[in-house]
C-alpha cells in the first residue's frame, strides 16, 4: 500500500472528489427517497479546509449542488449535521430561536482512547491489532441491542478512519426522536461509568436485566484471545491487583493467595471464574449471595464507552461517511457486518493508494472513455481500487433501506384503495 503523505493531500484531494467519491450513494442516502420536500436542502454540512479553516452551516439545493461544492472546495473533512427549520446556508437570515434542528439519525461514536484505562498494548491516539478488537466487540454489542431490544432496522456502521467506529441509526421514526428519547437509549446502551478516580466502574446485582446477560455473552466469544492472551491482564502482580480490585473483600484474599501458583492468566481467570460461578450456584439455592465480579470485570474491561453527548444532541456533527482522515489518510469506510472479525483497520485504503491504483489503471482507462458519461466512468473508476467492497457494502445498506420504503408505500397505496 502507498505510503500516506499528508503534505499531498491538497494534490490528492481533487483526484479522489472527482473519480472516488461515491457521490450517487451519498445523495441517495442523505436524500431518503424525498421523504419529504427539501428534506435535502435542510441538511447542515460543515467542511474542513486547508489550513483547519472550518465551515459550518454548509447546504445545497441537491446532491448535484454538493458534489460541485466537494470538487471546488475539495475538504479535508466532512462533516454531517441535522436537518433544520430552515436551510442551514440561511440562518443568518432567520429570526432569533426560529432556526432549530428538527431531525437527525441517532449516532454513536466510539473511541479507542475511552479505553485508555484497561488497554495494555497501546493508548491515546494509537491502535493495534490487539486492542481493535474492542471496537469489534461494541459494534457486536450495540447492534445486537438496537436490532433485538430496541427495534431498530437501517444501521450504518463506519470505521472513523483512525481509531474508533461510528454508528448511524437511520429508521425513519429514529429519525425524529427528541434528546430526551435519544439519551435514555444511549443510558440503556451504557455500562461503563464513572471517571479516571473511580476504580470499579460496572456495578451488577440481582435481578440482572437481560441486556446485560446478552452482552456478557457476546463479550464471552472475545474474552479469552482478548483480554487473557493479547492483553495478558492477569500476567503479572501489577496487571492482577488492577483486577483484583474489582472484586470484593470476602474473595480477593483468597485468589490473591493462589494466583501466583498459577501459570498464566487463562488459568488465574479460570480459578476467579469458577469462585464466583460457585456464589451464583449457592444462591440459587438459597444460600449466600451471588456475586458476578467475574462479569463485571470483563464487562469493565471490554463493554462498549459511549460518548452520551454526541448521541443525545440533534445538532451535534459527526464525520461523514467516506471522509478522509487528514492525520492516516484512510477513508471513512463502512463496515460490512457479515465480516466484521476479519475488517482490520491498517488494510483500509489510503487516499495514496486508491490514487495509485487509478493511476495504475490508467491506460485501459483512456482506451475505454469514448463517449462515457462522467458518473459511469467515476462508477468503474472506484471499482477498480480497494474501495469498490466498500461502496457495495454502502449500496447494500441503501437497497435495504429504500426495500422497505417501497413496501411501505405500496401498503399505503393498497389501504387508499380499500376506501
Amino acid at each position: 500500500m502507498a505510503p500516506f503523505e499528508p503534505a499531498a493531500l491538497p494534490e490528492l484531494l481533487p483526484v479522489f472528489y472527482r473519480r472516488l467519491f461515491p457521490h450517487g450513494a451519498y445523495g441517495r442516502w442523505l436524500g431518503y427517497g424525498g421523504v419529504e420536500k427539501n428534506y435535502f436542502q435542510l441538511r447542515e454540512f460543515s467542511f474542513t479546509l486547508r489550513d483547519d479553516v472550518y465551515v459550518r452551516f454548509q447546504s445545497f439545493c441537491s446532491p448535484q449542488e454538493l458534489e460541485k461544492e466537494l470538487q471546488r472546495t475539495n475538504p479535508y473533512k466532512i462533516d454531517i449535521g441535522a436537518v433544520y427549520s430552515h436551510r442551514p446556508n440561511q440562518h443568518n437570515t432567520v429570526h432569533l430561536g426560529a432556526f432549530q434542528p428538527v431531525e437527525k439519525e441517532l449516532v454513536f461514536d466510539i473511541d479507542m482512547t475511552d479505553y485508555d484505562d484497561v488497554r495494555t498494548c497501546c493508548s491515546s491516539a494509537d491502535i493495534c491489532s490487539k486492542c481493535w478488537t474492542l471496537m469489534t466487540i461494541a459494534v457486536r454489542v450495540i447492534d445486537r441491542a438496537l436490532v433485538e431490544d430496541l427495534g431498530m432496522k437501517h444501521r450504518l456502521w463506519v470505521y472513523s478512519g483512525r481509531r474508533g467506529v461510528h454508528c448511524w441509526v437511520c429508521d425513519d421514526a429514529v429519525r425524529k426522536w427528541s434528546p430526551a428519547l435519544r439519551a435514555a437509549a444511549v443510558e440503556y446502551l451504557s455500562l461503563v461509568k464513572g471517571g479516571a478516580e473511580t476504580v470499579k466502574k460496572v456495578n451488577l446485582s440481582e435481578p440482572v436485566h437481560p441486556f446485560i446477560r446478552r452482552s456478557v455473552n457476546v463479550v464471552e466469544k472475545y474474552f479469552e484471545a482478548y483480554a487473557l492472551q493479547g492483553q495478558d491482564i492477569l500476567g503479572s502482580p501489577e496487571r492482577w491487583d488492577k483486577v483484583l480490585a474489582l472484586v470484593p473483600d470476602e474473595h480477593r484474599e483468597l485468589l490473591h493467595t493462589e494466583f501466583p501458583k498459577k501459570r498464566d492468566s487463562g488459568q488465574r481467570w479460570e480459578l476467579l471464574k469458577g469462585r464466583m460461578e460457585r456464589t451464583r450456584r449457592a444462591a440459587g439455592s438459597g444460600k449466600g449471595t451471588a456475586c458476578y465480579a467475574d462479569w463485571e470485570i470483563m464487562l469493565q474491561y471490554c463493554f462498549p464507552r459511549l460518548d452520551i453527548n454526541v448521541s443525545k444532541g440533534i445538532g451535534h456533527l459527526l464525520k461523514s461517511p467516506f471522509s478522509v482522515h487528514p492525520k492516516t489518510g484512510r477513508i471513512s469506510v463502512p463496515l460490512d457486518l457479515q465480516r466484521l472479525d476479519e475488517f482490520d483497520p491498517f488494510s483500509v485504503p489510503t487516499i495514496s493508494s486508491l490514487c495509485q491504483e487509478l493511476d495504475a489503471a490508467g491506460d485501459d482507462a483512456e482506451q475505454e472513455d469514448g463517449e462515457e458519461t462522467e458518473p459511469k466512468r467515476r462508477v468503474r473508476d472506484y471499482r477498480r481500487t480497494q474501495l469498490a467492497p466498500y461502496v457495495k457494502t454502502f449500496e447494500q445498506f441503501l437497497e435495504e433501506m429504500e426495500r422497505e420504503r417501497r413496501g411501505q408505500r405500496l401498503r399505503r397505496n393498497d389501504l387508499q384503495g380499500q376506501f
